[in-house]
């Protein structure tokens, strides 16, 4: 239903049941904080939105005032789109609730929990929904723009694992989207990002993972860089269903505690592998790889599911500077093994790195047409190149290298088309290529009718068109 809120942003407040800040409130410079510290925008306001009501009367609240609107689950998005100047922020982080049911294998999950918080629930029955890699991810937006992850081998990406979904639109009604419900909107937030509505609550299918897996990280310094990216590659393509990997090139060794002090900072390649079954099925890896080109070090353990879904998060802090861009690969051919090794040598930070997934096994045995995520699902390889920095300067210097890095892997890649999870920029031209023409005129046709004004545009942004009449 419609709402009309007026009167400035205390009548706002008075009719939220969450709390409203302005600039000049208490909170207000926490609230508007992002992950990445490249990003310092100031909205008007922030809604801290307690319920899909509440977000539905922020909505009607921009509409009136004319403000654009910004939408914050986890705030990981690089590139900020959860946080607009002279805008609406709407805070969804208050609506971080978990509930599962193991009977049914069901998990609901509310629009601002984080990887984390869904994790640590879902574990106690020891169960799991396929997402990323970083504990303080936000649900919302990486099911939105796909989901990929650990767990993308044996169970496909988040939005194939998504059965229903609340969704606030633009006019202010509150959907309730599934294979039944408004399938067309299902459709569309399974891959196409924030374009269609806020997501309030997401309910997932779970699987059987943990509560321990087996983990092995071997590294190779930079002057084998190319032979144990080789290596690396041959390891991935035989791989068990039971075990996933994770390449992280044009890494320095991090200050772990089982990383030996003398390697710490040294520049290299590294491998990470995690078995989800048979432990003996992982040590085969791991046995295969060592004999193939025996690391500078490693280290295997068995370890909670929990903390491999954390290996990461320290690595990825809040406050750091940070800028990406993505590119999908047929193969690690050595074309691409070559410049991804001479690259490396390049960076300024030495917290930049690449991190490269593979996606084959659950992720290939969906049809393309099922869901709107972008590009086809044949086996191939995702890299994400990421700039990484302490201070402005040292990303400035490594948003460059990024920027390098990936021309240079164009002729390796499928083109233009990404992951609009690592779209950066607003690019039409590589959003097109990422869904399609048809994947891409169905979504603009979607977003005309749930969106026709484009309130929903920070984001990869599909900008809504008419719908075609077929006789």
């Amino acid at each position: 239903m419609t709402q009309t809120v007026s009167g400035g942003w205390e009548a706002l407040s008075a009719a939220m049941s969450g709390p409203v800040l302005g600039p000049s409130d208490e909170g207000y410079d926490e609230a508007r904080k992002v992950w990445n510290a490249d990003i310092d925008r100031h909205p008007r306001v922030i809604a801290g939105c307690t319920s899909a009501q509440d977000v539905a009367t922020a909505i009607a609240f921009a509409r009136d005032e004319g403000l654009e609107v910004a939408v914050r689950g986890g705030a990981h998005s690089v590139p900020g789109h959860c946080v607009v100047d002279d805008g609406i922020m709407i805070d969804l982080s208050r609506l971080n609730q978990v509930v599962v049911d193991p009977a049914a294998r069901r998990a609901r999950v509310g629009g601002g929990a984080l990887l984390a918080e869904l994790d640590a629930v879902t574990q106690a029955h020891g169960l799991a929904v396929p997402v990323g890699a970083v504990g303080h991810t936000g649900v919302a937006g990486l099911t939105l723009g796909g989901g990929m992850g650990w767990l993308s081998r044996q169970a496909g990406l988040t939005v194939d694992n998504l059965v229903s979904a609340e969704v606030v639109v633009a006019d202010g009604r509150i959907l309730r989207v599934s294979a039944t419900e408004h399938p067309d909107l299902f459709w569309a937030i399974r891959g196409g990002g924030g374009n269609f509505g806020v997501v309030t609550e997401f309910e997932f299918r779970l699987h059987e993972v943990g509560p321990t897996v087996q983990f092995g990280l071997l590294f190779w310094e930079i002057d084998r860089g190319v032979e144990a990216l080789r290596v690396i590659r041959d390891a991935i393509a035989e791989l068990p269903r039971s075990v996933n990997a994770i390449v992280a090139a044009a890494l320095n060794a991090p200050p772990l505690p089982f990383i030996p002090e003398q390697h710490r900072d040294k520049l290299g390649h590294a491998l990470l592998v995690a078995g989800f079954g048979d432990p003996a099925e992982h040590e085969r890896v791991i046995t295969r790889v060592r004999e193939a080109l025996p690391p500078l070090f490693d280290h295997v353990q068995p370890i909670p599911y929990t903390a491999l879904q954390q290996t990461f998060d320290e690595a990825s802090p809040w406050g750091l500077y940070d800028y990406d861009k993505g590119i999908m690969l047929d193969e690690l051919s050595d074309g691409a093994i070559e410049v991804i090794d001479e690259y490396a040598r390049r960076k300024t930070s030495p917290l930049s790195f690449v991190f490269v997934y593979r996606l084959d096994g659950a992720f290939a045995e969906i049809r393309p047409d099922d869901t709107a995520f972008g590009g086809d699902r044949s086996p191939c390889y995702f890299a994400f190149l990421i700039a990484e920095g302490l201070t402005p300067a040292t990303l400035v210097a490594d948003r460059e290298w990024v920027r390098a890095l990936w021309d240079a892997l164009q002729p390796h890649s499928r083109g233009l088309g990404s992951y609009v999870n690592a779209i950066h920029e607003q690019d039409e031209d590589r959003i097109r290529a990422t869904y399609g023409r048809e994947k891409y005129e169905r979504l603009v046709r979607i977003k005309q009718r749930y969106d026709p004004g484009n309130v929903f545009r920070r984001n990869a942004n599909i900008k809504p068109g008419p719908v075609r009449v077929h006789r």
